[in-house]
């Protein structure tokens, strides 16, 4: 069965995003970069929630354009060809061939789960995450630790149901992050 892996960013204090939503602290070095690659490697689909969604599928189809970051420009094209599934019930439709769920997410989770293939792969964002975790779909939670205190804005766990982890790995990348793995208990 595919396992649904959670892929985070968040500030020392707990948040996805700063009070007026920026998320311009996420610093991706080399050692963090590359980990982000192995990772998608093990995708072969990513899935968004519709804000987030938003956000990648304005950038991601430009980021060769207009970024020199390396991540960005080695990301561009696993980004293009990868599957995309987005986690909405406000959606009808999604550009760039990526299917639409939401209406019953147990089940449409649950289905993407039973095919043969590799991990799916769910990034950013904490409303998505916190819906499908609170329905027991998500396998494993991956979140990177970024040295910044934020002081507010968006919490990654913003769930309302306690959710038991036990911790399976941790790593440092580049001498600022910190990786931690953690799995259902």
């Amino acid at each position: 069965m595919r396992k649904l892996v959670y892929w985070v960013h968040q500030s020392v204090d707990g948040f996805i995003e700063g009070p007026n939503g920026e998320f311009d602290w996420a610093d991706m070095g080399p050692e963090l970069s590359a980990y982000s690659m192995e990772l998608t490697d093990r995708a072969d689909a990513f899935l968004y929630g519709r804000k987030v969604w938003e956000l990648m599928s304005w950038y991601w189809p430009r980021a060769e354009q207009i970024s020199q970051d390396p991540h960005d420009v080695a990301f561009a094209p696993v980004w293009a060809r990868t599957p995309k599934i987005v986690v909405s019930r406000t959606l009808e439709s999604a550009e760039y061939g990526a299917r639409v769920i939401g209406r019953d997410l147990a089940a449409e989770v649950a289905e993407l789960k039973a095919q043969p293939g590799r991990d799916l792969l769910l990034t950013g964002g904490s409303g998505a995450a916190a819906a499908l975790g609170e329905l027991g779909l998500v396998d494993e939670y991956q979140v990177v630790v970024h040295p910044v205190v934020l002081g507010g804005g968006s919490p990654v766990f913003p769930g309302k149901e306690r959710l038991g982890l036990r911790l399976t790995g941790t790593r440092a990348f580049d001498g600022r992050s910190v990786l931690l793995r953690y799995e259902r208990a």
